[in-house]
């Protein structure tokens, strides 16, 4: 399995892609600063938090997104890939990602090539934030696999989580007001960004 190279690039993101010590000044747009992101060993990580929408980007999404029709969902894969949406990743999530995207099967109609579909993939955990799970909600949904989603979108304050597993995800014993469950289409329209 590529599950810890995977985590490494997940988590690579927090360092912000530069050697310790070291920090690029980013473009700020005005009233977008929101000050240290964290601490990383004895160096300081300073992060510049664009206003943009949170969203955690289900599997099915991903997996449509990199199939020959992925329309819309590919276009939200885009934006994230283009930092018009900043989307989320935990360890169950990414543990996900990886068994879906190893389906050869799955993918045999795919205009990418296996080794393409690997670069979008880490292209995209790049972009994610990581956020650790240390409450578990337990939304009792329909399909106990998807609870890690709404824990994980709770947990990152999310906007949204985007899915086209509407019927299950919505459907939770517990609510929260604040998260939104939308389609790809719903998520283009609700947070409109230049495509």
């Amino acid at each position: 399995s590529i599950l810890p190279h995977r985590l490494a690039v997940a988590c690579g993101v927090l360092a912000i892609g530069h050697a310790p010590g070291t920090f690029e000044a980013l473009p700020q747009p005005r009233g977008s600063w929101q000050g240290p992101a964290m601490r990383l060993d004895s160096d300081s990580v300073y992060a510049i938090i664009l206003s943009m929408p949170t969203i955690l980007l289900d599997t099915n999404v991903l997996v449509a997104a990199l199939l020959r029709g992925g329309g819309t969902a590919r276009a939200v894969l885009r934006a994230c890939l283009q930092a018009q949406y900043q989307p989320v990743l935990g360890p169950a999530l990414l543990a996900e990602y990886e068994d879906v995207l190893g389906r050869t099967e799955l993918f045999a109609g795919s205009v990418l090539s296996s080794k393409e579909r690997n670069e979008v993939l880490d292209g995209f955990l790049k972009r994610c934030r990581w956020m650790e799970v240390f409450y578990a909600w337990r939304p009792n949904l329909p399909d106990e696999a998807d609870n890690h989603l709404i824990e994980l979108a709770v947990a990152a304050q999310a906007d949204a989580i985007v899915t086209r597993n509407l019927r299950d995800v919505a459907r939770g014993e517990l609510k929260f007001p604040s998260l939104r469950v939308l389609t790809p289409e719903q998520c283009l329209e609700v947070f409109p960004c230049p495509l």
